[in-house]
């Protein structure tokens, strides 16, 4: 009888450690405006549905202010639709808080709709900016989130959204600003293989890559008007050269062989905050790296 109990005592656990590896995964990325976390992690999101797991990109602002003509609800209105046809194209769940574009500040009624965001999704893996960016929307969500990553589990802190029992891992997106301190790429994700379907998500926010970022940026005559024109032109302007300390990320996690083959990357920075992730926790939480 004793080795009949042990038998199902080793069994029972056996399964449940078979079912916990199968759940699926819960990411939440979040950026400051409606086509952030697609620019930043689109690739790597659409890895990440492929294989099963679940992925919402959450923006902390409407983007009410993102165009040269266009402004105020109707543009929020129109930002939420493209966001909901990124939804369709990608397979994430999209939503977008109701804050003004321009004027986002790290409040504490903003820092508790981020906490309840990111419990609600139970989330495994939270990504943000990191707090040093030429915009102060992005400065300011990269604040918010590192505000939430202790809260998250705090009963007695937005406490009509239940807290979670675990810390999830929080990361950063990757930038190029080099001040107080470079981005550091501890995760470097080969998409070449959804390349394509990262700018066809990218394609949905028409109102930003077609029209207010070539304005901007001044160069609005070059943005083609065909649609197929248009997507190729898009590959070519969110598309580049991949960094050494990109590659030697690429090279830990895929082998050197792998490394060179790769064409195209998103890259991730762990923050200190959150939960510590180890080596076997990386490749757990990011099941695509190697493959």
């Amino acid at each position: 009888m004793k080795a009949q109990a042990l038998f199902i005592i080793l069994f029972t656990c056996c399964l449940s450690l078979l079912n916990a590896q199968e759940k699926p995964l819960q990411i939440i990325m979040i950026g400051a405006h409606p086509d952030d976390c697609d620019i930043k992690s689109g690739g790597t999101a659409a890895l990440f549905i492929a294989m099963g797991h679940h992925v919402k990109f959450l923006s902390v602002t409407n983007g009410d202010a993102g165009h040269m003509n266009e402004g105020g609800g109707m543009l929020a209105k129109r930002r939420l639709e493209e966001t909901k046809e990124v939804e369709r194209r990608l397979g994430v769940s999209y939503e977008v808080l109701d804050n003004h574009d321009g004027e986002l500040l790290p409040t504490l009624a903003i820092r508790f709709e981020i906490i309840r965001r990111i419990r609600e999704w139970n989330a495994d893996i939270v990504i943000a900016p990191r707090p040093n960016d030429y915009h102060p929307d992005h400065r300011y969500t990269g604040v918010l989130v590192q505000d939430a990553a202790f809260m998250v589990g705090v009963p007695n802190v937005a406490s009509d959204t239940p807290p979670l029992r675990k810390n999830p891992v929080f990361l950063y997106f990757q930038d190029n600003f080099k001040k107080p301190n470079p981005f550091q790429p501890d995760i470097a994700v080969d998409i070449t293989s959804v390349i394509d379907k990262k700018i066809y998500g990218l394609d949905a926010h028409k109102s930003q890559f077609y029209e207010w970022l070539p304005w901007i940026g001044g160069n609005l005559e070059k943005a083609p008007i065909d649609p197929a024109e248009r997507i190729v032109w898009l590959k070519k302007q969110r598309t580049g050269s991949i960094s050494a300390e990109v590659k030697a990320s690429l090279q830990k996690w895929y082998g050197a062989e792998k490394a060179e083959q790769v064409k195209y990357t998103e890259a991730f920075e762990i923050c200190e905050y959150g939960s510590r992730p180890t080596e076997a926790d990386i490749k757990r939480l990011f099941p695509m790296l190697g493959k």
